[in-house]
């Protein structure tokens, strides 16, 4: 038979069998005299056996290795490790569509930010908003480490943010966010530049002081590189206060707030 009519007993088009046999995967039948390739009954059970295990799920290079066993003894291994990779991708949709379905419960609140990790949009939901323009800024910038960080990290991440949530934790941040917002057209030498770092050194908790003076490490790359982004954002002043706050941390937090701050 000519190669549409293998095709169409296949229920595959001419191209996949060109292809096929490209890749190896099919192999090539004898040719008549007048060039045209001639297929038997064997190639059409072959080519449904490759549209079969393709329709499971295999890739073609794992059709090519069940086929190269004659008596298929890797199809059991190849199919139950195809069978764990739906049921990681079953359980990926369902976590997804809940996520969906928790967004789209309050249509009132979407908005970018919504976007985020379940853990993420908990803490967010614990931070000042539109109510001072470091506040937003944190907002922004734990958005991004959600897409960033690994899994681990992830869950790390919470872990130290959630402490800084709580109502007396964010009623003291909320307090230090309006106080550096009053230092955003402030001097350096501004004397609130060094009260404010000590609030801030103050207002940061356990595992949270550790990473951050393990930031002030600037061997770090990757602290440097973020410390460079955030000073970036932010003006001369307060800049200068994440700097001591972080110095003051590294060294004990030997400085203390003023009493009553």
């Amino acid at each position: 038979m000519k190669i549409g009519e293998l095709a169409a007993l296949a229920g595959v088009s001419t191209r996949t069998v060109r292809h096929y046999h490209r890749i190896g995967l099919l192999p090539e039948p004898e040719r008549l005299t007048n060039g045209y390739r001639d297929y038997r009954l064997r190639d059409a059970i072959a080519l449904a056996r490759v549209r079969r295990l393709a329709e499971l799920g295999l890739s073609l290079d794992e059709i090519r290795d069940v086929l190269a066993d004659d008596r298929g003894r890797d199809l059991e291994e190849v199919l139950a490790e195809l069978d764990a990779d739906l049921a990681r991708q079953q359980q990926a949709i369902a976590a997804r569509r809940a996520r969906l379905a928790a967004l789209l419960a309050d249509p009132a609140g979407l908005h970018p930010d919504a976007t985020v990790s379940p853990g993420v949009a908990e803490v967010l939901s614990g931070f000042p908003a539109g109510e001072s323009a470091l506040a937003d800024l944190d907002r922004e910038l734990l958005a991004l480490l959600d897409t960033a960080v690994t899994p681990e990290g992830h869950e790390r991440l919470l872990g130290l943010m959630r402490p800084l949530t709580e109502p007396a934790a964010a009623a003291r941040w909320r307090a230090v966010y309006e106080r550096l917002d009053e230092l955003t057209e402030a001097d350096l030498g501004d004397p609130r530049v060094a009260e404010v770092a000590a609030d801030v050194a103050a207002c940061i908790p356990g595992e949270a002081a550790a990473m951050a003076a393990a930031m002030g490490d600037l061997a770090s790359t990757e602290a440097e590189r973020w410390l460079r982004t955030l000073y970036a954002e932010v003006s001369p002043a307060q800049a200068e206060v994440f700097r001591r706050a972080i110095g003051m941390i590294a060294r004990g937090s030997e400085e203390k707030p003023v009493e009553g701050r």
